[in-house]
């Protein structure tokens, strides 16, 4: 089984929507993880709204420091993506091992005002397009 962690700055949305979503799609070829260089320390509703609507768990989902990942009994990670422009721009901890890293920039629906329609159809588009992404990934 392959690690895969995601990271983005809040860690309450989109790397939680990818987190969730590889660990549920991936059925037991990837454990996902993910978390953020400044964790908001809640997981935005909307997220958990629109996983749960999608019939995709979201059991333990929290939002944490990448610190936890780059400590020495954190998990071997095989691959690291970020998913915002703000985590990719950076300095990362070191990670342990030498994990295949890359950028998968995604607008972020929590920065969305308006409605909770538009805050809806944000985080939809955030997911779709991550589930994209994810997909073609498990694909190869």
């Amino acid at each position: 089984m392959k690690s895969v962690l995601f990271l983005c700055t809040g860690n309450s949305a989109r790397s939680i929507l990818a987190e969730a979503y590889l660990n549920h799609a991936g059925r037991g070829r990837f454990r996902a993880y993910s978390a953020g260089s400044h964790p908001t320390g809640r997981v935005n509703p909307f997220a958990l709204e629109l996983l749960a609507r999608r019939k995709v768990p979201v059991t333990g989902a929290r939002s944490k420091s990448w610190d936890e990942f780059a400590a020495a009994d954190a998990p071997k990670l095989d691959f690291i993506f970020t998913v915002c422009d703000a985590a990719a721009a950076e300095v990362c901890p070191v990670w342990p091992g030498h994990p295949v890293t890359a950028h998968w920039g995604v607008p972020d629906p929590a920065a969305v005002q308006g409605t909770d329609e538009d805050k809806r159809h944000a985080f939809e588009e955030a997911f779709k397009a991550l589930a994209h992404r994810i997909d073609v990934f498990l694909a190869e």
